[in-house]
C-alpha cells in the first residue's frame, strides 16, 4: 500500500528528473547554395570546356554531313529528272538583265522537257518490247544450246550430250541463285549504311556544315566570291540608305531591275545601278568602305563612278587580291626597238584596272604629279620622260630637287640637268626656268608658221622651289619661292603654262603633300594633265585633281599607302578615259635605275650627241668663246640659234639679252665666224676649236715674254 502513496510534497533538495530531450538539427540554408552553385559551375565547365566543345562539333559537323549530303543528293537527282536546273538560271539571266541568254535558257528547256516526254513514252512501251526481247532471246538461247549439245553429240558419238550444254545452264543459274541467297542478307543489311556513308562522303567533300563546326584549316570566306545580281541587290540593301532599302523591297523583282548587265571588266566586273528616287548618289559613293565589305571586298578592290547615264553609278569590283599582282615590265623594257612620237605618239604608261594598256598622250600638255612620299612619283614621271627620249627631236632641261641620283640617266641626255636640294640648286633651277620662258617668248616671236622642236622643262620635287626663301642679290630683291607675284619661280611657272604649249615649250612638275603654299592653285591648275598618287586627305586630292574629277569618284585619298605605290589617280584629255567619268585610275609600270639606264642609252644612240649643262652660274665674268665651245659639246657643227638658245640655258644671267649679231661678233673677233649651211647661219665646233687653241697658245707666249 506504502508503494503506491504518492508523496504531497517534494523535497527541497531533491532534484527532478528532466524528461530526455530531442535536438532536431536546423538545415543551413547557405549550404545547399554553395552545393547548389558548385554542381551549376562544374556542368558549366564541363559543358564549355574545350573537349565538349570539339566534341559538340564532331556531333554537329557529322551529322550535318549526313543532312547535307542527303540534300545535295536529292537536289541532284531533282535536277536530272526535271527542268528545276534550267529555271533557276533562266530566272537569273532574266534578273540580270541578259534576255539573250535568257533566251537560250528557255530554248534548252524547251528542248529537256521533249526529251523527256520521249523517253516517258518509251517506257509505255517498254513492257512489250522486253516480253517479245525476251522470248526471242530465251528461243535463241535455248536453239543455241541445243546446236552445241548435237555438236557434242556427234564429236562424241553419244546421244545423250545433246542435253549436256543445256544442263550446264540450268546448273549456272542454280549457282546464280544459290549466290543471291547467301548474299541477300547481308547486302540488305549493309545497304542503308552504305547509302548512309555515301551522302556522308558527299556532305564532307562539299562541307556541308556550319562554319563553326567545320574544322580549322576547311573554314572558307566569302572573300572572293563570284558577284551576281543577287549579291549586289544583297549589298546595296544592307548599305544604310533607308530610301534603298525600302525600294528594294518594294520591287517585285526584288531589286533586279535596277542593275544592268553585269560584264567581265578586266581583272574584275562592272555593272550599272540605276539609283531609285529618293537616293542619290553620293550617298552610295560616301559607303564605299560598307559597300566593299557587303560584296565580300576589301575597300581597295570596288570603285564607284558615275557613267553619263543620269541617276546611275557603275561598281567596278576586282577579283580578290587582283590588285595586289604585278602587272608586268613597261615596253620600254622589253622592246628594245621602241620609238617614241611627240607629236601623235602615246607612252605605254600601265594598265587600267581592266587589264587594258594604260597610254598617255604627252602633245602640248602641261603636267603635274603629285602624292605622298615614296610612293612613286618619280618613276611614273620619269618612266613618261624616257617614253620621250626616244623622241630625237625632244629637249629636255631637267631639275632634280631630290638630288639622290633619279634622273642621272638623263645626262646626255638632257641640255640641262641640276641634281639637289639646297637653295642654290632652287636659284639654278629657278634661272633655268627663265630661261625656258625666254626661249618660249623668242619662239612665240618668230613668223607664223615655224616649226619648233618641243622643249620639256621638267622640276622633280617642285615643293622646294616653292617653299625655297632665298631672295635675289643687290637691287633685286625678289624671292626665288612662294606664291606671289613676286616670286621668280613661280611666275616663270604661270608663264610657261599660259602660252608654253602654243610653241611646244611645257612644263611637268613632281611634288609631294600639296598644299597651298608648295603648290598654289594657280600653278596645279594650269596642268593639262593631273596626276595624284596616295594623298592623305579628300582636301588633298581636290588640289591635286581638281574639284570635278573628285566629285565625279576620284579618290587617291583612298589608295593604300605603301601597298598602291605607282598607282595614279589620271585627269586629263590625253588619256583614254571612259566616257561620262572625269578620271581613271592607273597602275604604272614600274622601271628600276638599270633598265632606266638602258633605255637612256638607247634614246642617246638616236642623237647626234647632247652635251649637258650640270651647273648655272650666276652672271659673273664669263669666257664667252670657252662656253660658245662647251655648249657645243661633241657636235661637228650648230645652228646659231641652237648655240644660243644652250648658252641662255648656260647662264640666263649673261646670255639671256644675246642676239645673233652679238654671238657673230665674238665668234668674228676670235676668227670662227659663222658659216652658212643649207640656207642657215652654223658654227663649226672645229672653227672655235682652233680659235681657242689659238688664242690661248698666244696668250701663254704672250705671257712668257
Amino acid at each position: 500500500m506504502t508503494e503506491n502513496v504518492i508523496p504531497l510534497f517534494k523535497d527541497p533538495q531533491e532534484e527532478p528528473t528532466a524528461p530526455p530531450v530531442t535536438v532536431v538539427p536546423v538545415p543551413d540554408p547557405v549550404k545547399p547554395v554553395r552545393l547548389w552553385k558548385r554542381s551549376g559551375r562544374a556542368v558549366v565547365g564541363a559543358v564549355t570546356h574545350e573537349r565538349t566543345k570539339g566534341a559538340g562539333r564532331i556531333v554537329v559537323r557529322h551529322g550535318s554531313y549526313v543532312l547535307g549530303g542527303t540534300r545535295i543528293v536529292t537536289r541532284r537527282a531533282w535536277d536530272g529528272r526535271t527542268g528545276a536546273r534550267y529555271e533557276r538560271l533562266l530566272r537569273a539571266a532574266e534578273a540580270a538583265g541578259n534576255y539573250e541568254a535568257a533566251g537560250d535558257w528557255e530554248e534548252r528547256l524547251h528542248r529537256f522537257r521533249e526529251q523527256r516526254h520521249r523517253r516517258r513514252m518509251d517506257l509505255l512501251m517498254a513492257p512489250e518490247k522486253l516480253v517479245k526481247g525476251a522470248a526471242y532471246g530465251a528461243g535463241g538461247g535455248l536453239g543455241a544450246l541445243i546446236a552445241i549439245g548435237v555438236a557434242l553429240a556427234i564429236a562424241n558419238k553419244d546421244a545423250s550430250d545433246i542435253v549436256t550444254p543445256l544442263m550446264a545452264f540450268v546448273e549456272l543459274i542454280r549457282l546464280l541463285v544459290t549466290l543471291v541467297t547467301v548474299l541477300w542478307g547481308p547486302l540488305v543489311a549493309l545497304g542503308p549504311w552504305l547509302a548512309l556513308a555515301g551522302v556522308w562522303a558527299v556532305g564532307r567533300h562539299r562541307n556541308a556544315a556550319p562554319q563553326w563546326a567545320l574544322p580549322t584549316g576547311a573554314r572558307s570566306s566569302d572573300a572572293g566570291a563570284p558577284i551576281t545580281p543577287s549579291i549586289v541587290v544583297t549589298a546595296l540593301r544592307d548599305l544604310g540608305v533607308a530610301p534603298l532599302r525600302k525600294a528594294i523591297k518594294e520591287m517585285g523583282d526584288a531589286g533586279a531591275a535596277m542593275l544592268g548587265p553585269i560584264r567581265i571588266a578586266g581583272c574584275g566586273v562592272e555593272v550599272d545601278v540605276t539609283l531609285p528616287s529618293g537616293v542619290s548618289t553620293e550617298e552610295v559613293q560616301g559607303r564605299r568602305r560598307k559597300l566593299a565589305e557587303n560584296l565580300a571586298r576589301h575597300q581597295h578592290e570596288v570603285f564607284i563612278t558615275i557613267p553619263e547615264a543620269a541617276h546611275t553609278v557603275r561598281l567596278w569590283i576586282a577579283d580578290s587580291g587582283a590588285l595586289d599582282e604585278p602587272i608586268g615590265p613597261s615596253p620600254l623594257v622589253t622592246d628594245e626597238t621602241m620609238t617614241a612620237d611627240y607629236t601623235k605618239g602615246r607612252a605605254p604608261w600601265g594598265q587600267d584596272l581592266r587589264g587594258d594598256a594604260a597610254e598617255l598622250s604627252a602633245y602640248q600638255r602641261h603636267v603635274l604629279i603629285t602624292g605622298k612620299s615614296n610612293q612613286g612619283k618619280t618613276a611614273a614621271l620619269r618612266s613618261l620622260a624616257l617614253w620621250l627620249a626616244l623622241d630625237r627631236r625632244v629637249e629636255f632641261r631637267i631639275a632634280d630637287l631630290k638630288g639622290v641620283g633619279d634622273w642621272g640617266m638623263f645626262d646626255g641626255l638632257a641640255t640641262v640637268l641640276i641634281q639637289g636640294p639646297t637653295d642654290e640648286h632652287v636659284i639654278d633651277a629657278t634661272e633655268m626656268v627663265e630661261a625656258v620662258v625666254a626661249e618660249m617668248e623668242r619662239r612665240i616671236q618668230a613668223p607664223p608658221g615655224t616649226k619648233f622642236d618641243p622643249l620639256i622643262c621638267i622640276v622633280d620635287e617642285a615643293q622646294v622651289a616653292f617653299m625655297c626663301p632665298a631672295v635675289g642679290e643687290g637691287k633685286d630683291k625678289r624671292p626665288y619661292g612662294g606664291s606671289k607675284a613676286t616670286s621668280r619661280y613661280f611666275m616663270a611657272v604661270r608663264k610657261i603654262h599660259n602660252q608654253g604649249r602654243a610653241v611646244d615649250v611645257l612644263m611637268w612638275q613632281g611634288t609631294q603633300d600639296p598644299t597651298d603654299q608648295n603648290l598654289p592653285k594657280l600653278v596645279r591648275e594650269g596642268a593639262h594633265t593631273r596626276v595624284s598618287l596616295v594623298l592623305g586627305t579628300e582636301s588633298q586630292s581636290r588640289m591635286a585633281l581638281g574639284d570635278s574629277a573628285v566629285d565625279g569618284g576620284a579618290a587617291p585619298h583612298l589608295l593604300r599607302q605603301g601597298l598602291d605605290k605607282g598607282t595614279v589617280v589620271v585627269a586629263s584629255d590625253g588619256i583614254k578615259i571612259p566616257a561620262g567619268q572625269p578620271s581613271i585610275t592607273v597602275r604604272t609600270h614600274f622601271i628600276d635605275d638599270a633598265a632606266a639606264t638602258a633605255i637612256a642609252e638607247r634614246a642617246k644612240n638616236l642623237r647626234d650627241g647632247v652635251t649637258t649643262l650640270r651647273v648655272i652660274d650666276d652672271g659673273e665674268d664669263r669666257d664667252a668663246l670657252a662656253d660658245i665651245a662647251t655648249v657645243l659639246g661633241d657636235e661637228p657643227r650648230l645652228f646659231t640659234q641652237d648655240v644660243l638658245k644652250r648658252l641662255t640655258a648656260l647662264s640666263a644671267a649673261t646670255y639671256g639679252e644675246w642676239t645673233n649679231g652679238d654671238l657673230k661678233r665674238v665668234l668674228e673677233d676670235a676668227g670662227a665666224e659663222p658659216k652658212k649651211s643649207h640656207g642657215r647661219m652654223v658654227v663649226h665646233r672645229e672653227h672655235v676649236s682652233r680659235a681657242l687653241t689659238n688664242r690661248d697658245g698666244n696668250g701663254s707666249a704672250s705671257a712668257a715674254e
